[in-house]
C-alpha cells in the first residue's frame, strides 16, 4: 500500500488529560471513562474542547502502555483530581490520516517508522493518534485517525 506523509512544524497546544498505565486490551472501556470525566469537568468549569481528543503513546508495551488521553483546550485550564494541565509539545511531526479499524492500523506504524528513517527522520518515541469520530457513531472501516509521530 502506497501512503503519503505529511511533514509539519506545530505550535504547542494546551490540553487536559489523564495519564495512566493499561494493557491494550482494556483501552477501550479506558479512553471511555477518561473522555467522560474530561467532558464532564469542562462542562462543570464551562469550557469546550479546542480540537479534537487523543491518546499519546509513550511506549509501544502492549502489556503496560504508558498513555495519556486528553482533550486540547484553548488555554491553559486547571484539572481536577486525575485530570492534568499539560500540552501536546511545539514539535517537527509527520502524520498520516488513517481510515479504518484500530486494530489493522500496524501497516501504517510499519511504513512511518521505515519512512522516517529513510528520510533521515528520528522519531521521539512519542505517537499520538488523533480520533475524529468513535466505533460508537460509526462503522469501524469508516473509523477516521491521525496518526502523528513527534519528531526531534
Amino acid at each position: 500500500m502506497s501512503y503519503h506523509f505529511e511533514v509539519s512544524q506545530e505550535p504547542a497546544q494546551p490540553v487536559l488529560s489523564i495519564r495512566t498505565r493499561s494493557r491494550v486490551d482494556d483501552l477501550p472501556a479506558l479512553f471511555s471513562k477518561a473522555y467522560e470525566t474530561i467532558f464532564q469537568h469542562l462542562h462543570k468549569i464551562g469550557e469546550k474542547p479546542a480540537g479534537i481528543p487523543f491518546g499519546a503513546y509513550y511506549n509501544m508495551d502492549m502489556d503496560n502502555l504508558d498513555i495519556e488521553i486528553g482533550v486540547p483546550v484553548s488555554k491553559q485550564l486547571s484539572g481536577k483530581g486525575d485530570i492534568q494541565a499539560s500540552e501536546i509539545p511545539a514539535s517537527h511531526q509527520v502524520s498520516y490520516l488513517y481510515k479504518g479499524p484500530y486494530k489493522d492500523s500496524a501497516s501504517v506504524y510499519e511504513a512511518m517508522q521505515k519512512w522516517t528513517m529513510e528520510n533521515a527522520y528520528s522519531p521521539t518515541g512519542v505517537v499520538y493518534e488523533f480520533y475524529y469520530n468513535s466505533p460508537l457513531e460509526v462503522p469501524e472501516s469508516e473509523l477516521l485517525t491521525k496518526i502523528v509521530f513527534l519528531l526531534e
